[in-house]
């Protein structure tokens, strides 16, 4: 099996430990960024030993299908997963409706007991608690 070599100018380390990715400014993930994100987020699990990974999403506005099992296979590992200022298309996907919970601004936890209401997430969800690592979004 080949070594995979891992940018890790795309891995950003909160002053909490916790690791937030960056897979830049494109707005449609396909199966190579699927690849990519899960190659990166191998790497902090067992290289940097991190059980607290976020991904920048305030420019994409499509995941492929398998993005969403993929991060909830590593919550089930025991990692704490948060998406970042995710736009309204993700935002508004059934999956992250019921399994990410609003925690401070625009960061969402994957909190698989979350069972929010089927409609679109509000303004005052996103606002809701304060628990989240402070990370800030280019843009």
């Amino acid at each position: 099996m080949a070594t995979i070599k891992i940018d890790t100018s795309i891995i950003e380390t909160l002053a909490d430990g916790s690791h937030v990715i960056h897979l830049g400014d494109m707005e449609i993930w396909d199966g190579a960024d699927l690849a990519l994100l899960r190659e990166t987020l191998v790497h902090l699990y067992h290289k940097m030993r991190s059980r607290q990974f976020g991904v920048d999403m305030s420019y994409v506005k499509y995941v492929p299908s398998g993005f969403f099992g993929m991060l909830f296979d590593w919550h089930e590992k025991g990692v704490q997963i948060q998406l970042y200022a995710p736009q309204p298309q993700v935002a508004g996907m059934l999956w992250f409706r019921r399994f990410f919970q609003p925690v401070a601004g625009t960061a969402y936890l994957l909190n698989s007991s979350f069972h929010a209401a089927p409609g679109p997430v509000s303004a005052q969800e996103t606002q809701a608690g304060a628990t989240s690592p402070q990370y800030q979004t280019s843009h």
